[in-house]
């Protein structure tokens, strides 16, 4: 039995309808430029592409899943593709760091409940969700980089299924308060490298602001190393401060121990039922598989430049599915 017949196809091509308010349809047109005749053409040529690659063993065809990817590409359907193949190969080649996304977990459900990281239940004025860190209650001694990993993909792949979200992006609020030096040697520098770079490239969320606060003296040169591996369009979006109270964010979108109003418990409460709504089809994702015989090691290892040109599948059905669509986003700058 050939390849392309042993292919397994986790969730249906669906026909996609819409469900973002018309808000949020205006900032996807004029920030994404999605349109329903776009969103229609890179839809079908991206399954087709699925259908045909012989890289892919499982993957997700439904809207949602491969919105994920174009809405962060601007709908480039090339780059896209790149960006398909590099999440699915990361997942599978890291293996236990980005499968078994379960919330319920004893280790998860612990860092969780400690508030390593969660959402808050409020959107900012431009409608977009606040993820809140508070690093420095992550024990190095007790928890592994590994733990550190899975629960960040619990709360990033939670939010790349809301559409709402993909279109909009995320605020980030981080508190640095309690990280001291032994939280830097959890990954070696090389492990650093491929993390940052990969969680800019190949998690395909919208970063549009990022505040931070609390930073120790001594892990300041850990900050300025990650600094320097982040793209100057992100790096303009970070903001630094000495004290919570002179970050300049919406106060009521963070905990009552920020500021806010809302207990931060009962945030983490809220955060956890968002969880649960999501558990099946996170854990559904680690069915996805790429034939890892078909990459180079350093494509396994993530090293992010390894598949830029090798995502094109050598048929020509696909070409022709394609052409009518990459001359037209080849240029566009990708937000």
């Amino acid at each position: 039995m050939s390849k392309r017949l042993t292919k397994r196809y986790l969730t249906p091509s669906d026909k996609y309808e819409c469900p973002l308010s018309a808000d949020t349809r205006a900032v996807a047109l004029e920030e994404l430029r999605e349109t329903d005749n776009a969103r229609t053409q890179a839809l079908e040529a991206l399954r087709k592409w699925l259908e045909q690659n012989p890289k892919f063993m499982a993957v997700r065809m439904d809207s949602v899943f491969l919105l994920r990817f174009l809405r962060t590409k601007k709908f480039s359907v090339p780059m896209a593709q790149e960006a398909i193949e590099r999440y699915v190969l990361l997942r599978q080649s890291w293996g236990i760091a980005f499968n078994q996304l379960d919330h319920t977990l004893p280790t998860m459900a612990e860092l969780i409940d400690l508030g390593y990281i969660f959402v808050s239940p409020y959107k900012d004025k431009a409608g977009r969700r606040v993820v809140i860190y508070r690093p420095g209650v992550f024990d190095p001694y007790k928890y592994t980089n590994q733990d550190m990993c899975r629960v960040m993909g619990i709360c990033y792949e939670t939010l790349m299924e809301d559409e709402e979200t993909q279109v909009r992006g995320l605020v980030h609020f981080a508190d640095g308060g309690g990280v001291g030096f032994p939280h830097l040697t959890l990954f070696t520098p090389k492990e650093a490298v491929r993390i940052v770079k990969n969680g800019e490239r190949t998690i395909p969320l919208r970063h549009k602001e990022i505040y931070g606060v609390n930073v120790h003296p001594t892990v300041k040169f850990a900050l300025d190393f990650g600094m320097g591996l982040i793209s100057e369009k992100i790096r303009k979006r970070v903001r630094l401060y000495t004290a919570v109270e002179d970050v300049e964010i919406d106060k009521k979108l963070l905990p009552k121990e920020y500021g806010g109003v809302m207990p931060m418990k009962e945030m983490i409460e809220l955060w956890k039922k968002e969880l649960s709504d999501k558990r099946d089809i996170l854990l559904l994702n680690d069915k996805m598989g790429v034939r890892l015989e078909m990459y180079s090691e350093a494509a396994r290892e993530g090293a992010v430049s390894a598949l830029r040109g090798t995502t094109s599948c050598n048929n020509d059905a696909v070409g022709d599915a394609m052409r009518g669509l990459t001359g037209n986003f080849r240029k566009l700058e990708v937000d």
